[in-house]
């Protein structure tokens, strides 16, 4: 769910951004419909995953929110993430945020069709209500929450989690800021990824 977050890790290339974005709409075989390029992006996006549900410190904010939430923490905690690095965006980047967001945005439409069905079926919804923007609020947070928990097939009770984001923020600010330079640099690690300082 963290998508700003994704397309920031994606680096330059184009084709891997584009796979680093739509990776969770792609399941098993699937994968091999896509270039060879895209198919990086998709894997760099699970590789992320994985180190990300590793990470000590993302687990230490997941705990302070699952008594409440349970399973559905980790999801919290994603969107939350994304809330902080459009947050704390110019300590990681000189890039304009909005024009970011715009390149973003036009490079999915641009490749529409090649998109999978649930993510050509978002697509629009998120630009008109411009999710990667919106995440830099409190409230576009909470819509976005709200959105979620409108989708669950449980009672995932995602519509009332603001209210302890906003109680623990400083600490989950914190956390954020002690992880994201080290997705950043394993990210650089990637022998795929053109990241922004290289061109």
């Amino acid at each position: 769910m963290n998508l700003l977050a994704h397309l920031y890790l994606s680096g330059t290339d184009d084709q891997i951004r584009l796979g680093n974005f739509f990776a969770d709409s792609v399941k098993g075989r699937q994968t091999d419909l896509y270039s060879p390029e895209i198919q990086q992006g998709i894997r760099l996006h699970r590789n992320i995953d994985t180190f990300t549900d590793h990470d000590n410190t993302v687990r230490k904010s997941v705990k302070i929110l699952r008594p409440k939430y349970h399973m559905y923490s980790g999801v919290i905690i994603d969107l939350a993430y994304d809330h902080f690095l459009a947050a704390n965006w110019q300590q990681f980047t000189d890039m304009d945020m909005d024009s970011f967001i715009t390149k973003s945005y036009r490079l999915l439409l641009k490749n529409y069709n090649i998109l999978p069905g649930r993510t050509r079926r978002f697509l629009p919804f998120m630009i008109f209500n411009n999710w990667l923007k919106s995440y830099k609020s409190l409230e576009g947070l909470h819509d976005s929450l709200l959105g979620l928990a409108r989708r669950t097939k449980f009672d995932s009770g995602m519509e009332y989690a603001i209210k302890d984001v906003k109680l623990h923020y400083d600490e989950l600010n914190e956390d954020f800021l002690d992880f994201f330079p080290r997705i950043i640099e394993f990210v650089k690690t990637d022998p795929v990824v053109r990241w922004y300082d290289q061109e």
